[in-house]
């Protein structure tokens, strides 16, 4: 089985960042959940529980668990993995954050990766910015990414020249500019690919020309209601083909995904995932999938 970047493939290895280390304290938490705009200060303690129920999930389908250990220049956000750095072919890409108090983030990811012995291939430089939560791999040489407020045009300029010739396409996906509870609208807010062929995704605010791309590429769809959108049914994490875990309380989402064929694990989420607006894709960077 080779090594793939589809965000569909076998989860092999992820990194990740433990509650306990990322929320670590409640004086920490009453310091910054207003400033980084959480709707409500997460319950340390439940936290934890929930983040150690997720992480069960994640080590029973045999994915190997990397940590990220706390850190003084690290906020809450930092429970976040996915968003400081870029899966590619030659290895981790650091990410430049396009909100402000999370800037140190990709350098921290990059001490842990180097340390791990991953390849770091590269970095985007200012005044660029890209988060990992804007890019999704349709397949092993299709990118897309959300321009939006965190991820602009001289960013994805800087990582098609990283990529270098390791990708046939990237495909630029203008993201609306949604007022949501949170101060984040990235791509992966309103797409998640759980096979070749099968996305969940919530129309409303998906660009029509990019829904045409998916459908002429053989995709289709699994339709995230209005009522489920806000409690992140879109975001799901694929485990392996059709093999995904999401947040719970999103049961409609959930029994069209198995009506799909995907096997689906939900996880309780509360304190780690609605409060901060970060659903499982958000809580995992991956390192090595299979395909």
């Amino acid at each position: 089985m080779s090594v793939t970047l589809a965000e569909h493939g076998r989860l092999a290895a992820v990194l990740v960042k433990h509650a306990r280390d990322a929320f670590v304290s409640g004086d920490l938490i009453s310091a910054q959940w207003k400033w980084l705009n959480f709707s409500a200060p997460p319950d340390l303690a439940r936290a934890i529980a929930e983040y150690d129920a997720f992480l069960k999930i994640l080590e029973g389908s045999g994915t190997d668990v990397a940590y990220l250990p706390a850190h003084d220049n690290a906020t809450l956000d930092s429970i976040y993995a996915r968003d400081a750095s870029v899966a590619g072919a030659d290895g981790i890409i650091l990410g430049r954050m396009g909100k402000p108090q999370r800037e140190g983030e990709p350098a921290l990811q990059e001490l842990e990766l180097r340390r791990r012995g991953y390849p770091v291939a590269g970095a985007i430089a200012p005044p660029g910015q890209i988060e990992g939560g804007d890019l999704v791999w349709l397949d092993a040489r299709t990118l897309a990414i959300g321009l939006g407020a965190r991820t602009n045009p001289e960013g994805i300029r800087q990582l098609r020249v990283l990529l270098g010739d390791s990708f046939d396409e990237v495909i630029v996906v203008p993201l609306p500019d949604y007022p949501g509870q949170h101060d984040v609208m990235h791509l992966m807010s309103l797409i998640s690919p759980v096979d070749t062929d099968l996305a969940v995704v919530y129309s409303p605010l998906l660009p029509d020309a990019f829904r045409r791309r998916l459908q002429d590429r053989g995709y289709q769809f699994v339709e995230v209601p209005d009522d489920e959108f806000g409690t992140m049914g879109t975001n799901v994490l694929a485990l392996g083909p059709r093999d995904c875990v999401m947040l719970g309380g999103n049961p409609q989402t959930r029994s069209a995904l198995e009506r799909a064929g995907a096997r689906v694990q939900v996880y309780e989420g509360r304190e780690i995932s609605l409060k901060g607006g970060g659903g499982p894709t958000c809580l995992t960077r991956p390192l090595t999938r299979l395909g």
